[in-house]
């Protein structure tokens, strides 16, 4: 059945990271960063080990709210909290639901914190989808992973018929990534930023394209154009603004072609539909019309006006159905408080 033209589907984040929904004002790293380790190790690497249960309960609320108002209505999510990972997918699972949003849930498995981490997120990743939650199997990346910890999610994966979340030749670190997952890697894979992948990498699986983010940490530009797998686009944890996400996959790939058109750019929100298909019978009435990609490429601020998700009302004249705005808000930045406060002492 045809849908107007002024309506979507709700659309997909393919890659967000709802913790650093808490980030935004965080303290100043100990010393300036000067390259995308640095960035890792003195800012994200130490916001994740100051996560509670309470901080990663309200950053997904926040996170789940601030995707509910720009029309996303599926968010495929990659977690790290080392000091508090046993239950934590379920608190991301829980406070999506509570907003009304779709989230498929990964714990990023890493051998930094030693064997014992690395089991423990093994273990919270099988936990969490054999009680029947929706995810894959998250790995960090394969620079902070043994061999012996990629082939355990690999398998693991395969046991539970899902696909593997990853991080993959993000930084000139992980250059060498495809070499150490090329057995491993399986067509349900979501293979993360591959900004240093060779043409010819040779891993199945679909890229995730984060343009806005591999431009802040400075990473370089992916070109994913040249890739044959299928590409989908992501946010990296910046927010979950697919259309604003769009229009800068589009510039991006326009700076580096010319001939560059914004129909490859929305191909790449089409392929969310595949990666989280229930989201195809969520409908999102937008304050533009038409919703086609040569319009929108040139067309920022636009909003959602109605958001349905599996039938149910949860976004309608400008607040969501189901839960307090002005409440998750505020109880959200009490936490960001606590958060910093943590970080401070760190």
């Amino acid at each position: 059945m045809s849908i107007p033209s002024n309506t979507t589907p709700g659309l997909v984040c393919a890659h967000h990271h709802l913790y650093s929904s808490l980030a935004r004002g965080m303290p100043a790293p100990p010393r300036t960063p000067t390259g995308f380790a640095e960035i890792l190790e003195l800012v994200w690497w130490r916001l994740d080990r100051a996560l509670d249960p309470e901080s990663i309960r309200w950053s997904a609320m926040l996170g789940a709210l601030e995707a509910l108002e720009r029309g996303c209505t599926a968010i495929i999510d990659h977690h790290e909290s080392p000091d508090a990972i046993d239950g934590s997918l379920s608190l991301i699972d829980e406070a999506c639901a509570e907003v009304g949003v779709r989230v498929d849930c990964a714990y990023g498995v890493t051998d930094r914190h030693g064997p014992e981490g690395a089991r423990r997120g093994l273990a919270e990743n099988e936990r969490f989808i054999r009680s029947g939650g929706r995810g894959r199997v998250g790995v960090h990346a394969a620079f902070t992973c043994t061999d012996e910890t990629l082939e355990a999610a690999a398998g693991l994966a395969a046991d539970l018929g899902v696909g593997v979340h990853i991080h993959v030749a993000e930084g000139e670190a992980d250059a060498g990534a495809a070499d150490r997952l090329r057995h491993l890697a399986a067509d349900d894979w979501l293979l993360v930023h591959g900004v240093h992948l060779t043409d010819d990498h040779g891993l199945a699986g679909t890229i995730v394209h984060n343009p806005r983010s591999n431009m802040n940490n400075s990473v370089g530009y992916s070109r994913p154009t040249r890739f044959s797998n299928p590409v989908a686009l992501g946010t990296d944890g910046i927010g979950a603004d697919m259309l604003e996400e769009f229009r800068l996959a589009y510039v991006r790939h326009r700076e580096h072609d010319v001939t560059a058109s914004p129909e490859v750019a929305w191909s790449y929100l089409t392929t969310g539909w595949d990666l989280f298909p229930e989201a195809l019978v969520d409908r999102v009435t937008w304050s533009h019309d038409p919703m086609e990609p040569w319009h929108l490429a040139f067309s920022p601020g636009v909003s959602p006006v109605r958001v349905e998700v599996g039938g149910e009302l949860v976004w309608a004249d400008g607040s969501p159905t189901r839960v307090d705005a002005d409440e998750i808000r505020a109880k959200a930045a009490e936490e960001a408080a606590r958060l910093h406060a943590r970080l401070e002492e760190m």
